[in-house]
């Protein structure tokens, strides 16, 4: 069993992302060990790609700045063992199938087991094509992370039955990105969800304010932040580490006791 659900054992877990290597890889590890210590329970490292088909415009921006500032894979599990000295908080790779494939499954998964990365978010990899990716995961001890989307619809039950780790629930149509309002029928999507699976589900794609934290953390078992958190990297570049801890502290406060 993977750390990843020591995350969701004490109360509503906060998720955090970030785009490895955005400014630098050194600033990225400071501002993961900045997250953990505002509170975040979880982080996602986004692995940097020439065409990130889910991103939005604030995660696009971090990719090509992270490309440009040399971010490689490899770079990425040197990152992740280096975390692992410091801290034991479950930490998920964000990537696309391309870069997976390309690093060949059996070496990629191995990295992962050795420098301590716990599962993998693959959007662009369908649910019905993921047997392969998986068993490669598995072997390795790995949880491959799947999404449920609101059009979804009658695949919410297989792909809930079959989750691993956590269930990633997309709030909204479309790419990430900050929104002002969310208005899917996520406690709809939550009760089935819960009616297949005793996986824990996480909420994001559009949260960025404590009184969304607070209202979805009602539903959900966490929440998942990412372009806020990628907005402040771009905002304040190498000086990013406090604005970061008192945005994650703020939301954290905000679903306490939800």
């Amino acid at each position: 069993m993977s750390r990843i659900h020591t995350a969701f054992e004490k109360e509503k877990a906060f998720i955090g992302f970030v785009t490895g290597g955005d400014p630098s890889i050194e600033k990225s590890e400071e501002f993961i060990l900045k997250m953990v210590e505002a509170g975040a329970d979880l982080i996602e490292i986004g692995v940097p790609f020439s065409d990130p088909i889910a991103e939005g415009p604030v995660i696009q921006a971090a990719n090509l700045r992270a490309l440009a500032a040399g971010t490689t894979t490899d770079r990425l599990f040197e990152l992740t063992a280096s975390l692992r000295k410091k801290t034991q908080v479950p930490i998920v790779f964000l990537t696309y199938l391309n870069p997976v494939f390309k690093y060949g499954y059996q070496r990629f998964f191995e990295r992962c087991r050795q420098c301590g990365v716990d599962g993998l978010i693959i959007p662009d990899l369908p649910y019905e094509e993921k047997d392969d990716v998986a068993e490669h995961a598995g072997a390795y001890d790995v949880d491959i992370i799947s999404l449920i989307a609101p059009t979804s619809e009658d695949r919410i039950r297989r792909i809930a039955e079959d989750a691993k780790g956590f269930l990633y629930v997309v709030s909204s149509m479309g790419v990430t990105g900050m929104r002002s309002e969310i208005k899917t029928d996520l406690e709809s999507m939550m009760k089935t969800v819960r009616q297949y699976s005793a996986v824990p589900a996480a909420v994001g794609f559009g949260i960025n304010t404590p009184d969304q934290a607070r209202q979805i953390a009602k539903l959900a078992d966490g929440i998942i932040v990412g372009s806020a958190i990628v907005k402040l990297c771009q905002q304040y570049g190498e000086d990013a580490a406090e604005p970061i801890y008192e945005y994650i502290h703020s939301m954290k406060e905000a679903i306490k006791g939800k």
